[in-house]
């Protein structure tokens, strides 16, 4: 008795650990799924701040209506600038730079910084227009830069600025930014 009793236990305890091997089994293969799933699905991010309509990011590629907005904002804070606010326009355009960008371009904005410093020269830019092409990743804007010196505005030009750009994840960082010069013209 004491013989089938023993075999009843023990052929209990091999029923449980086949189960439980089986199971672990199963839940292997279902975390192996869902992180293939995970990695390879495009990640989407919607965003509401104060733009006039809800909009999605993805990972997959940068939509139009988001080149353009995160464009405009850039253009404003690169293009805007004065003598009191040198720093936080330094510090602003450097930390939406690419990683990669960034050296370079933070030593033409210290160029610029060195030359503004200690000068009234404020310069600002009316918007006129916008184009984005999200597929070469860039973007134009063209407006009237104003140039004022004191409180006196000494020049209005309109120029076109382009602006370069790297998408990441979920992540859209400048490359680079310059003036449109078409040809025969000098700046």
């Amino acid at each position: 008795m004491e013989l089938s009793l023993a075999h009843e236990a023990s052929q209990r305890t091999l029923k449980q650990r086949n189960l439980l091997a089986l199971i672990c089994i199963v839940l292997g293969i279902l975390v192996v799924v869902m992180f293939t799933a995970a990695s390879t699905r495009d990640r989407e991010v919607v965003l509401q701040p104060i733009l006039p309509s809800e909009m999605t990011l993805s990972s997959s590629s940068v939509t139009p209506e988001y080149l353009e907005a995160v464009t405009r904002d850039t253009a404003q804070l690169a293009l805007n600038r004065s003598p009191e606010t040198l720093q936080y326009w330094l510090d602003g355009i450097v930390a939406i730079a690419a990683p990669e960008s960034r050296g370079a371009l933070k030593a033409k904005l210290m160029e610029i910084m060195a030359e503004q410093e200690g000068s009234q020269v404020t310069q600002f830019v009316t918007i006129d227009w916008i184009r984005t092409d999200p597929d070469e990743l860039t973007s134009q804007v063209g407006g009237v830069l104003h140039t004022i010196v004191g409180s006196r505005d000494v020049r209005r030009e309109h120029k076109v600025f382009e602006f370069h750009w790297k998408y990441t994840g979920v992540s859209l960082r400048l490359k680079g930014f310059g003036v449109v010069v078409k040809e025969g013209e000098e700046e």
